[in-house]
């Protein structure tokens, strides 16, 4: 067996020499409490602190003086350290001595407290990244000074001065670096121009010396070592390009030559250096090229083809134990996290953030990754980053190399806390292989999923029609020959036919899973009907493809419900962003309530602009039909009961109906001031809902009944802005414009429509009517059916005040005392009117709503005995759907017998295949021999109500 000195030895040896060649400062460290222990133990592990403590004992000792190693620095404590070091510093020989110097002091200070468990690896990291913050910013101040005093000032063609930006990319840029880590740096400068001094140069010319400069004073070896290694190769074009840009350049660059890898690059990237102003607009420029306002899965195939690049690297130098770069490495890690930020960053704020940590954190959070999930990468993180930084901190060398050496290994598992190289490499070799199956299961490999599917010749037309039309049938499709013909023809279509190469491709993956999965609907060849519409519509953008290619689940989710729904294959058809909904089957099946609706539209409203109206009323369509999806998928797969149903889908219109209110308050106000009858926190506006909104029994794709009401009651008074309008006319600019962000087509489609008809005189009244003038019409102009209306109606959104007078005008007037007989008669012939222009019904079929012994008629019994018996229960005015009416009808035993319980029964029997048919996007008519039990009750329980 191979002999080898233990590292304990090696550093008892070196402490022995340091005592000998300085005696009285190694008797001062052995009276210090703990500090000969904590020595050994750091020269165990550092053979780069303990030549600094052999070569500069003085030094060495003024540190364990002064308390720094057992202290952690505060905010800025670093940048104002070497500022202090570099007060008297005139030149760039004295600059690359005293930079070096302070380097190797604090990388000293650092290497002591990781060793010694004084400080946990964020403080290390995050000291590491100050210490390169500090010394690029401060490098950078008194090089520019200096070229400024002999070249001039550089300025922009306008005059102004200008100054460089400098861009930290990788760990810096996260703040996470490692021991011995190079940093990548990016120069911008903000504008074309020329110096002012005696011999003008070009702005370009005057900042790549800058740079020059800055690299030297950072990356050069003298006799002090070095600072950082600098890699400026992520810069535009590379080493082929300038080694500064101004931001123009920069900006057309990335915007028409930048690669997928790059956009990787800049999702860490973070001003370090340089003009706070210039750097935080660069930062802004970057944004629309790094995160993409869609849901981006080609970014997948994009990082997958980067580790492939790596593994194959690495093979070819036998480097599989890279801690970094290998199997279930660090860098696994790092994809995984950045995977989710390329692709939904534009769309989800949250994750536009730079820590890798934070990134798993935020993913758990939003149900991206599951807890174990995040866990296990976040404790494997830290283990492998630990290990990475004790390999590095013996020579303060760039290698992310395991020892191959028995005292190598050693000395690595005793800074880790091991005893020996056996149990340390079992715990190591745990870790990996989670983070590498965590890897595997996020960039599943497509090829191999498309290798094991047998229907994989059927697309690529590798059999004849025979053998392919019989495998088909073999797999669970009922008209081989009707598929094989679709096949053809959306093969042959136009949507095919443009797709590019990328495109192509990812349609090759795509196809022989899709067939597969498709055999296991109930009815696979309907179900590849719908997909390969949804397809021909998403074809433009190859994201999509790349989404169900990447995602499984996503794929399984829309066979499975497609495969039940045409309405949900239509909204899928008409917005793929719905796609989106597939990935996760626990947020796909549980739609949310109020609160969580609430907050998922803030957030997605968080990264538009105030003045981006556009954008705004996209994201809030994306919002309304995402979430639609989702009750749909619940209500469908039996999550939720139907009755439920409506609840959940009135919620999301009521969520949208007070943001749309609020917008349009907010730009109103910002144009014309406040109207001077809204209180200080009230907007003196309410909308009322009608009809299904009102009646919280909205289905899929209703359209919302709905009244705007004013507490305005003098016409003469104004708004306090500089363009003061008259109150009234704010309230009609803002009803105006809430059904502009209602009605407006966008990409997304439309909101809502948007039925204003049952306001006070209908489409001839005004489109806000004052609480006065809406009194006064229901009291004294309202016909009956505008009562009965009015029992649907309730407040979804707005002032407090006004919407308390209305339910007081609502019951004040839906409790008058009234004539049974007339107003039996006025809901009757209403009823009749309404038949006569809405009933499709035919000798074939039934209409659900319209057809007499239909939904509508159990509603208007039901309105007619409210009117009748509220002037004596009131407590009938306090809901307005049906089921809940219907229970205090009867609770007052205003039905004789089982009336109500038969009429709640067959309205809900009624509601579901009414419902069920929307769902199919087909019409609300069954066949005439349909429902007839209960239509037929229905009509007995109306004649026995209505015609008495």
């Amino acid at each position: 067996m191979q002999s080898f000195e233990h590292p304990t030895q090696e550093a008892e040896t070196k402490w022995h020499h340091w005592q000998v060649a300085a005696p009285e400062l190694a008797t001062e460290i052995r009276s210090m409490d703990g500090v000969e222990e904590a020595l050994l133990k750091v020269w165990e592990g550092s053979d780069f602190v303990a030549q600094y403590g052999l070569k500069s004992p003085e030094l060495m000792l003024q540190m364990l003086q002064s308390g720094c190693l057992s202290r952690r620095y505060a905010d800025q404590e670093m940048d104002g350290l070497l500022r202090n070091s570099l007060a008297e510093v005139k030149d760039e020989a004295a600059l690359h001595q005293v930079l070096r110097r302070f380097r190797n002091e604090q990388m000293v200070r650092i290497i002591w407290r990781d060793l010694t468990q004084t400080a946990p690896l964020a403080e290390t990291l995050a000291d590491l990244s100050a210490l390169a913050d500090a010394c690029v910013s401060r490098a950078l101040s008194l090089l520019y000074d200096w070229a400024t005093e002999k070249q001039g000032v550089p300025r922009s063609e306008e005059g102004e001065q200008q100054y460089l930006v400098v861009l930290g990319m990788g760990k810096l840029g996260a703040r996470e670096l490692n021991l011995s880590s190079d940093i990548d740096l990016i120069f911008a400068y903000p504008e074309p121009g020329e110096t002012d001094g005696a011999r003008p140069i070009p702005n370009e010319q005057f900042f790549i010396r800058l740079c020059q400069q800055l690299v030297k004073a950072l990356n050069s070896q003298t006799v002090d070592g070095f600072v950082f290694r600098v890699d400026a190769r992520l810069r535009p074009f590379g080493d082929a390009g300038p080694l500064a840009f101004s931001f123009d350049a920069m900006e057309t660059y990335y915007q028409s030559h930048a690669r997928e890898w790059e956009r990787y690059a800049m999702i860490k990237a973070r001003v370090v250096a340089g003009d706070a102003a210039a750097g935080r607009e660069i930062m802004s420029m970057l944004q629309p090229f790094i995160y993409r306002r869609y849901l981006d899965f080609g970014a997948i195939e994009s990082i997958r083809d980067m580790k492939r690049l790596i593994s194959r690297e690495l093979k070819r130098k036998g480097m599989a134990d890279n801690v970094k770069l290998g199997p279930g490495g660090i860098r696994e890690i790092e994809f995984i996290g950045q995977a989710f930020q390329l692709i939904r960053g534009g769309r989800e704020p949250e994750l536009q953030i730079r820590p890798i940590l934070q990134v798993l954190q935020v993913l758990g959070d939003k149900q991206q990754l599951s807890q174990d999930e995040v866990a296990e990468l976040t404790e494997a993180y830290r283990f492998l980053r630990l290990v990475e930084n004790r390999i590095q901190a013996w020579k303060d060398r760039q290698t992310h190399l395991l020892p191959d050496s028995p005292g190598g290994r050693l000395r690595i598992a005793r800074s880790m806390g091991f005893d020996d190289w056996t149990s340390f490499f079992a715990a190591l070799e745990v870790h990996r292989f989670r983070v590498q199956a965590h890897f595997d299961n996020v960039f599943a490999l497509s090829e191999e999923v498309v290798a094991e599917s047998p229907l994989q010749a059927v697309w690529q037309e590798d059999l004849e029609d025979e053998q392919a039309i019989e495998l088909l049938q073999q797999s669970g499709y009922s008209d081989g020959v009707t598929v094989l013909s679709r096949l053809a023809g959306f093969r042959q279509g136009h949507a095919c036919r443009s797709l590019g190469q990328r495109g192509q491709h990812r349609l090759q993956e795509l196809m022989p899973v899709l067939l597969e999965a498709v055999t296991q609907s109930p009815a696979p060849d309907v179900t590849l009907e719908r997909i390969l519409k949804i397809l021909e519509s998403i074809t433009r953008r190859t994201a999509y493809l790349a989404l169900l290619v990447e995602n499984p689940t996503a794929l399984i989710q829309l066979v499975k419900l497609v495969g039940i729904s045409p309405w949900i294959a239509l909204q899928v058809a008409r917005h793929p962003l719905l796609l989106d909904e597939m990935l996760d089957p626990r947020r796909l099946y549980t739609p949310l309530k109020r609160e969580g609706l609430e907050a998922e539209l803030e957030t997605a409203l968080a990264a538009v602009e105030e003045d981006d109206l556009e954008q705004q009323m996209e994201r809030m369509r994306q919002f309304t039909q995402s979430n639609m999806l989702r009750v749909a998928a619940a209500d469908l797969t039996g999550v939720i009961p139907l009755m439920v149903v409506s609840d959940y889908l009135t919620e999301i219109a009521e969520t949208i109906t007070c943001k749309v209110m609020e917008q349009a308050w907010d730009t109103l106000v910002s144009k014309y001031g406040r109207p001077s009858n809204a209180a200080a926190e009230d907007k003196g506006f309410a909308v009322i809902g009608y009809g299904k909104l009102g009646g919280i029994e909205l289905g899929y794709g209703s359209d919302l009944d709905m009244v705007f009401l004013h507490g305005n009651d003098n016409p003469n008074r104004m708004t306090d802005g500089e363009r003061a309008i008259a109150n009234d006319l704010f309230y009609a600019r803002m009803g105006q414009r809430m059904i502009h962000m209602y009605t407006t087509r966008t990409p997304a489609g439309i909101l809502y429509e948007v039925d204003m008809r049952l306001r006070p005189n209908g489409n001839s009244g005004m489109l806000v009517s004052s609480l006065q003038a809406f009194e006064e019409y229901q009291k004294n102009a309202a016909w009956t059916w505008e009562h009965q209306a009015l029992l649907r109606a309730r407040a979804v959104a707005g002032d407090g005040a006004v919407i308390k007078e209305f339910e007081r005008i609502r019951r004040e007037v839906l409790s008058r005392e009234r004539d049974a007989e007339k107003l039996r008669e006025d809901v009757r012939e209403m009823r009749e009117k309404m038949r006569t222009s809405l009933d499709k019904s035919n000798g074939a079929q039934f209409d659900i709503k319209q057809g007499a012994g239909g939904i509508a008629d159990i509603e208007f019994m039901v309105q007619y005995n409210v009117l009748r018996w509220a002037h004596k229960h009131p407590d009938l005015l306090d809901w307005t759907d049906n089921i809940r009416l219907l229970e205090s009808l009867a609770r007052h035993r205003l039905f004789e017998g089982e009336v109500a319980q038969r009429l709640a029964e067959n309205y809900r029997a009624l509601r579901a295949v009414y419902h069920r048919k929307a769902l199919s996007d087909l019409p609300g008519l069954v066949s005439d021999d349909e429902l007839l039990k209960e239509r037929e009750q229905v009509q007995a329980l109306w004649r026995q109500l209505m015609t008495a």
